[in-house]
């Protein structure tokens, strides 16, 4: 009797410790399939953002006698914020946060409500953000995380096995797009809205929805920026980015956007091949090209580094997009790999409209450069992408 208690006890012990491991390993076993890869990616571009924005600022404040760069350090306050917001979003499985989809697309809607309201401020013709003391809150930044998560909760559902979205759960993405969107322009910000179409549209084809319904969309998005045009509902500066990108010479007093344009071709092909060296660039120094820290940080970049600095900063953000496109691939189910198309989808138009326009290619919409342009919301919704990048990638072998 003794023995047989005995061995009972034993077996009930080793069955607690078993119990114990798997909970722990449990706890353990997402992060041993955390990509390293990604997060450097991204925190290799915040560096070249933090020192490209610190000269763009060091000629004025040495004019000022001041010795250090207040805008770049708030901008590294932000990379640090960032940061610990990639680890947290990494802590809940993506799946959870895909169900709580609606109280963060309330709360984004009601922050955009609220922006436009005497408590938001204006800057630059848009009512986009709020102040807090010496830094800005941009809800809109924000928002682009959120539509991710609301759209691959709308297409991607709850199953592992994909369903190809029907006309009910297109119509519920283009409401969830136009509430959010037509906040946006009301700002306005068409920028911003753009970034909002192009994560949508990415994420529909990564659903795998008939294409024909994907012509119409566009041929519905086309009609209504005619109709945009028509009815005035964009400011007159916003026309007047877009004139200056189709037709240069009609700035004939050569300031405007077109000067933008002519100081930002300058500037970048003034750096050839290895660059002026860094805090050497004469555009930079002088001041002569506009919002060279936020839309035109670019621009920075390739006097001072040339070409070569140029490419090694594309290449590490196709290194994330690459990261990025892989993960989406490997998801475990619809929702994980939407989640990652969307980002890439984000970071992918964000580039090529912020490059393209410093070298003449695209319109300037002010949209900022991804981890590089100076901006607090836009840098911590950027490492808050690269956290759910990470989520799905670590959760890619999970159970439901």
């Amino acid at each position: 009797m003794q023995e047989s208690w005995g061995s009972w006890s034993d077996r009930v012990s080793r069955l607690g410790w078993e119990a114990a491991s798997e909970r722990q390993m449990a706890w353990r076993a997402p992060w041993r399939h955390y990509d390293p890869i990604t997060t450097l990616a991204a925190c290799a571009l915040a560096v070249f953002g933090l020192a490209a924005i610190y000269s763009a600022t060091f000629a004025s404040l040495r004019q000022q006698g001041l010795a250090g760069s207040t805008v770049a350090q708030r901008q590294l306050v932000s990379l640090v914020v960032g940061l610990v917001a990639t680890a947290l979003v990494t802590l809940v499985d993506y799946r959870r946060l895909v169900a709580w989809v609606p109280l963060a697309y309330g709360v984004i809607v009601l922050a955009l409500a609220a922006v436009l309201t005497p408590l938001g401020s204006q800057a630059n013709g848009a009512q986009s953000w709020f102040s807090l003391g010496p830094f800005q809150l941009q809800p809109s930044e924000f928002a682009k995380v959120a539509l991710i998560l609301t759209l691959a909760a709308i297409l991607g559902g709850r199953g592992e096995r994909p369903a190809r979205p029907g006309l009910k759960k297109l119509a519920l993405a283009l409401a969830a797009l136009g509430l959010v969107a037509g906040e946006i322009l009301l700002q306005p910000d068409f920028g911003t809205m753009m970034v909002f179409v192009a994560i949508l549209f990415g994420m529909l084809l990564t659903s795998g929805i008939k294409f024909r319904w994907l012509l119409v969309l566009l041929l519905i998005g086309s009609v209504g920026v005619v109709g945009m045009f028509k009815l005035n509902v964009l400011k007159e500066y916003q026309k007047e980015r877009l004139t200056a990108f189709v037709n240069p010479s009609a700035d004939a007093s050569g300031r405007g956007f077109t000067y933008n344009y002519r100081q930002s071709l300058i500037a970048i092909g003034s750096g050839g091949v290895t660059g002026k060296g860094y805090l050497r660039g004469t555009q930079t120094n002088l001041q002569y090209v506009p919002e060279q820290r936020t839309d035109f940080i670019f621009t920075v970049v390739g006097e001072e580094l040339g070409f070569v600095g140029s490419a090694l900063l594309l290449a590490l953000l196709g290194v994330l997009l690459w990261r990025g496109l892989r993960i989406a691939a490997m998801a475990r189910d619809p929702a994980g790999s939407l989640i990652a198309a969307g980002v890439v989808s984000m970071l992918v138009f964000q580039t090529f409209i912020n490059v393209g326009m410093t070298i003449g290619i695209m319109p300037i919409t002010g949209i900022p450069l991804p981890f590089v342009s100076y901006g607090g919301s836009s840098l911590i919704a950027s490492f808050l992408a690269v956290g759910l990048l990470e989520n799905v990638h670590m959760r890619r072998f999970a159970a439901h």
